[in-house]
């Protein structure tokens, strides 16, 4: 890049957009970037809560000084706010936080944040979420789930043998298939009769001939091809935070230290997916007086799992359970969340001089040691990691200002992405507090994938951003008034779901890497299946091997019969 770098608050040129400033000069760190595109139905909903070189000394290479970290919100010597708001009756509650590297997105009203580039023009981002290989299409609105409900409640997903819909009417949802569309090969609801906001169900992981789903207090392997159930597992008390899936098919989810609303999820249990069996358990450490556990966030690194949470973070062991590290304060930084995936990890600390500079750092998934860092503006944070082979971010100030940064190997900036539209990236929200994968973007060898914001019922586009330069390498539009979302970017493709309408069913597409007119290479029925598809709040969607798993991220349980899990395939 040629052009110096400008202030973040720089106006826009009237001669139309351009590229982002370029790399930082020596003391600034780097140039000044939702609402999620993939509306579901509308639903009756509650109001949403709202290179320097590192000295080697200690887990971040950072002497320590000075006894303060980051202050939580609210001031230093006070907690943060409550950490939820029991939902009313009949409605799905505010954000909790959702499960990782999996794709979450939610039907949002987020505000526009308009990037001001060097050169003129804008970029402008929407908030949403995305949480993980779980993609949760739509933006959360349900707070954390109230568990004051009788201990007498219980969970029970609808079984039946897998060939009907699993729930209280056996409807043909193949009925009137039309020539060349595939089928739906199994449905469930679920009958809960839960606390007053609701129960979470966030957890979804395809391993062989399995896919595993959360509910509640339960964990429940289901046969990929016919729904039928495999194993199930019952914790003491609700799953409050689910993790990613290891090489060797294990996890590990959170729950609650006990029933009350106040409880908190400090609890840790490692699940063999594979084998449907309970692993160690171990209680997270509480590191310091405002460690706070009420949505706690869990990124994976080959065999270190970590949980952020409010203020701190710690690493564990998923074989075993041991604690690996965790992000003391040093040299007047605190590092708050660390950023996992794909067998890395990077660590983010604010430090306590004038700016509140933010730092971004690399570590070491076993030991937390870092080797380089990159530090951000006066005013700029880190909104979302979206990959960190190449390592690519979204930042952003309280001025809604947004930049995407790629950076190399070594720490140091590499481009920034710049181009015209409105791109629903960033995570948002208090109590969202997830770092990586919030919209639905894909990272592939040297291009980001993003889709543009498109209004309830209004197409939208997947632009390819080539990582090298930043520039835009092809935009493909989705045509038939629906949305597109990324669900993944391998083998020199874009996997990606065009949502279903009341009367049309989704579909899966592929988009060649280089561009190109997408290919169907799944077409779920019309017919009665596509209203229930259409329908589901939040869902969470995954695509393996040939088949599309549709599922509810929350439900409720109002002791009445939910949509709760659909499979299409050939």
């Amino acid at each position: 890049m040629t052009e110096p770098p400008q202030p973040p608050n720089q106006p826009p040129n009237p001669s139309g957009y351009g590229h982002l400033p370029g790399p930082p000069q020596p003391g600034y760190g780097f140039p000044p970037q939702g609402e999620n595109p993939y509306a579901q139905q509308p639903q009756p909903q509650p109001q949403p809560q709202q290179p320097q070189q590192p000295q080697p000394a200690g887990p971040y290479g950072q002497q320590p000084q000075g006894p303060y970290g980051q202050q939580p919100p609210g001031g230093y010597g006070f907690p943060p706010p409550p950490p939820h708001m029991p939902g009313a009756p009949g409605m799905p509650p505010g954000p909790p936080g959702g499960p990782k590297k999996k794709l979450a997105v939610l039907i949002a009203a987020a505000v526009a944040g308009v990037l001001v580039l060097g050169t003129g023009g804008y970029f402008a981002f929407f908030a949403g979420k995305d949480k993980g290989s779980d993609k949760v299409i739509g933006q959360d609105t349900t707070p954390p789930a109230d568990d004051k409900a009788s201990p007498s409640a219980s969970a029970s997903v609808d079984k039946g043998d897998g060939s009907g819909n699993g729930g209280e009417e056996e409807e043909d949802l193949n009925a009137g298939r039309k020539q060349g569309e595939d089928k739906v090969l199994w449905f469930k609801s679920s009958k809960i009769d839960g606390p007053g906001s609701g129960v979470d169900s966030k957890g979804q992981w395809i391993v062989g001939d399995t896919v595993v789903k959360t509910l509640w207090k339960s964990v429940t392997g289901y046969g990929v091809k016919d729904g039928k159930e495999k194993w199930t597992l019952t914790l003491p008390t609700m799953i409050c935070g689910v993790g990613d899936m290891t090489a060797d098919g294990k996890t590990v989810v959170m729950y609650k230290n006990g029933e009350s609303n106040t409880a908190d999820c400090n609890q840790m249990r490692m699940i063999d997916l594979k084998a449907g069996k309970e692993g160690w358990s171990k209680e997270v450490p509480k590191e310091h007086l405002f460690d706070i556990f009420s949505n706690p966030d869990l990124a994976l690194a080959g065999d270190s799992l970590v949980v952020n949470r409010m203020g701190t973070s710690s690493a564990f062991k998923v074989s075993t359970g041991d604690k690996l590290f965790d992000n003391k304060v040093e040299q007047g930084c605190q590092p708050g969340d660390f950023a996992a995936m794909n067998g890395k990890m990077l660590a983010i600390a604010t430090c306590q001089d004038a700016d509140k500079t933010v730092q971004v750092m690399d570590a070491d998934p076993a030991t937390g040691k870092t080797t380089w860092i990159y530090k951000l503006p006066k005013g700029f944070e880190v909104k979302n990691v979206y990959s960190l082979d190449p390592i690519v971010l979204d930042l952003g100030n309280a001025a809604k200002e947004r930049s995407i940064v790629v950076l190399g190997p070594d720490g140091k900036q590499r481009a920034t992405v710049s181009g015209e539209g409105s791109f629903p990236v960033g995570c948002g929200g208090l109590f969202n507090r997830s770092i990586q994968s919030c919209g639905s973007s894909y990272v592939d060898a040297n291009t980001l994938y993003l889709p543009t914001k498109a209004d309830i019922g209004q197409p939208n586009e997947i632009v390819a951003f080539d990582l090298g330069t930043g520039k835009v390498k092809w935009r493909t539009p989705a045509g038939e008034g629906r949305t597109l979302t990324p669900l993944k970017a391998a083998g020199g493709q874009v996997v990606v779901y065009r949502e279903a309408q009341s009367e049309k069913g989704g579909e899966v597409l592929t988009i060649p890497a280089g561009g190109g007119t997408p290919t169907a290479v799944l077409r779920n029925p019309s017919g009665p299946a596509a209203p229930v598809e259409s329908s589901f709040f939040s869902p969470i969607v995954d695509y393996v091997d040939g088949r599309l798993f549709v599922s509810a991220s929350h439900l409720q349980a109002q002791n009445k019969s939910e949509k709760f899990l659909m499979v299409f395939g050939k």
